[in-house]
């Protein structure tokens, strides 16, 4: 009996391994990656040479704002997996100010682009490739309201790696399959298959693994905006203002009328009133606090606010004593990301255009105890729709007919089998695109990024070089699916990108940011819990072992919705499969469910910096 005894806690700790004995040491048990530990800087991204683009501003007296803007420019230059015509999602911390700032550089939709004009083309949502799916361009634009307002480098200075790339880089694996995987579509567009595609006609006709791929039209973009820089500061102009030259160029200038040409050549509706009236936002972002640490998150026009709705209901059970990944953890998360991205899915959009989003309610306590009462602890429930926040901020709903039809129609598409792997094509929309940056500094300054959009196969606008968004697939054409997030116009689709920052005590706690399409928020949510709960440090919760939901509507391609479908860590031990099997889950199993996510946790008792991340992909940091 001892024996059998001694075996079941060996089983145990192998699978709970971040529940550590007394007085043990963060960081003592293994990890695939090690923790990056620094005391002047951290910079983390996607791509091991979009890190060395940070660490090289670093080097150069920057501060975290301007490293991240390096990466960002670098990430985009790489395909990884955005581009420069993308979008860029981001949280500052700024340490002197002591506050969180949120930075809104998602694209609009282009004029014309109506709920009449997708329907008149037959289309039951905006596409998910080619020119009618893009919204107008945002990387560049936050790129340069960022360093603007926050850096301290030049334009110049921050480009300087991306332009080195732009000129000739050995391309890695995972962009240069992607493009041989793309290349049918790649061909239908002049100026991508002129850019993507060096060996036409031969049998392999995208760029081998480790070839120089070169971007010509791209460097001449890079030139023109940093040869603007430098003729205003020549002119007496101010760094930023200076920055600010270089935007309107882009904006307003040749380059955007290559854009907007194009774009129309090819089939889109960009105009360039579109590019000219476009603005990055900075605006304040939404926070809720779970146990005393603050988590903020952009507004609702991404789908962050689901992670803090979910923290709300979460707040009314003792995760820790239910066990790490255990049947009854499993459950409760899963339920309460349930009713969050229900949520989300009818209730979020652009606060910008009416009718806005009832966040108030949607964010309250008292409505999130009132959602945490409606979960069934005994088994799943398929037909989990949207709640009605309305009452808990004091309003009447106004489109109670809609949330009615809502909740009898959620459960129609019931998967009948579990996801079918890593390779099932559903994957291929629900986890798509984006990258992650994360940089802080010595002096207080954190950034998180979530930079998507443009990723391969992308349509490239004419002769810049510059990658078109495919983000107008986020936008829905009916309005029993979302009655907010319609598309119109000059409107910002509600989007998957989210970023992360969290504070405690009034100082950063943990900045942390993963790629993977409607997947994020829940791998973000379960990377929180490991901290927070189990006591893992930001490696070890990197690579811990999250499971993914896909009880929500995607927000790719025909925003199918799978009810009690989960994917598992092939290393879940055998009486949780059976305990979830007979709650009405239907799972499938990875070797590695973690992300990619990417962090930094603040030591504050050492005066140090912890980076982690994820064994997942090619994501990559450097810290000194």
């Amino acid at each position: 009996m001892k024996k059998y005894l001694l075996f079941l806690l060996c089983i145990t700790s192998s699978i709970t391994f971040a529940q550590r004995l007394p007085n043990e040491a963060p960081g003592s048990k293994p990890t695939q990656k090690p923790v990056l530990h620094g005391k002047d800087w951290v910079a983390i991204t996607g791509k091991p040479l979009a890190a060395t683009a940070g660490a090289q501003l670093f080097y150069q007296g920057g501060n975290a704002v301007d490293a991240a803007c390096a990466m960002l420019a670098a990430t985009a230059t790489m395909w990884d997996v955005l581009s420069w015509g993308g979008e860029t999602q981001a949280l500052i911390y700024h340490p002197t100010l002591k506050k969180v700032i949120a930075i809104n550089a998602m694209g609009v939709a282009p004029t014309g682009a109506t709920v009449e004009f997708f329907k008149s083309e037959g289309m039951d949502y905006p596409p998910a490739f080619g020119p009618l799916a893009a919204t107008t361009p945002g990387t560049a634009g936050g790129l340069m309201t960022m360093l603007a307002e926050y850096g301290t480098k030049s334009l110049e200075e921050v480009l300087a790696p991306a332009m080195k790339l732009a000129q000739g880089y050995p391309i890695e694996a995972q962009t240069a399959n992607a493009i041989e995987g793309g290349k049918e579509r790649i061909k239908q567009w002049p100026y991508s298959k002129k850019v993507f595609l060096p060996h036409l006609g031969e049998e392999r006709e995208g760029p081998q693994v480790g070839e120089i791929f070169i971007q010509n039209d791209l460097y001449q973009t890079l030139s023109k905006l940093v040869e603007t820089e430098r003729a205003a500061l020549a002119a007496g102009k101010s760094r930023s203002e200076a920055i600010y030259a270089a935007n309107d160029r882009f904006y307003r200038g040749d380059i955007a009328k290559e854009i907007v040409r194009g774009a129309r050549e090819q089939g889109g509706l960009f105009t360039e009133e579109d590019l000219a009236t476009w603005k990055a936002k900075i605006e304040e972002p939404l926070m809720v606090n779970y146990k005393g640490i603050e988590v903020y998150k952009l507004q609702e026009w991404t789908q962050g606010p689901a992670l803090l709705q979910s923290l709300n209901i979460l707040e009314n059970f003792d995760l820790k004593s239910m066990g790490y990944n255990s049947t009854q953890y499993i459950h409760t998360l899963y339920q309460a990301m349930s009713m969050a991205f229900a949520d989300r899915d009818f209730y979020y959009s652009d606060p910008a255009f009416d009718p806005v989003s009832p966040m108030k309610g949607l964010l309250s306590k008292e409505y999130a105890k009132a959602r945490a009462a409606q979960i069934n602890m005994e088994a799943n429930d398929p037909n989990i729709g949207p709640g009605d926040p309305y009452p808990f901020q004091g309003g009447v709903n106004p489109f109670k007919d809609l949330l009615a039809k809502q909740r009898e129609t959620v459960a129609v598409n019931l998967p009948g089998e579990p996801i079918q792997g890593p390779d099932d094509p559903y994957l291929l929309e629900f986890q798509s695109g984006t990258t992650s940056i994360q940089a802080a500094d010595k002096d207080g300054w954190v950034v998180s990024i979530t930079p998507s959009g443009g990723w391969v196969p992308a349509v490239i606008a004419g002769n810049t070089g510059v990658g078109m968004s495919q983000r107008m697939q986020s936008f829905v054409l009916d309005e029993n699916l979302n009655p907010y997030n319609l598309v119109e116009p000059g409107k910002r689709p509600r989007v998957t990108l989210t970023p992360s920052l969290a504070l405690k005590d009034g100082k950063p706690f943990l900045s942390f940011a993963v790629q993977g399409g409607d997947s994020q928020d829940q791998n973000l949510l379960q990377m929180f819990l490991n901290v927070v709960e189990f006591g893992m440090n930001v490696q070890e919760a990197t690579e811990a072992a999250n499971f993914n939901t896909y009880q929500m509507q995607s927000s790719f391609g025909d925003h199918a919705i799978k009810p009690g479908a989960m994917t598992l860590r092939e290393d879940t031990s055998p009486w949780v499969r059976n305990e979830l099997a007979k709650m009405g889950y239907l799972m499938d199993f990875w070797s590695k469910t973690s992300g990619p996510i990417n962090g930094i946790w603040f030591d504050w008792e050492n005066g140090t910096l912890w980076g982690g991340s994820s064994n997942y992909g090619d994501d990559y940091g450097i810290a000194w």
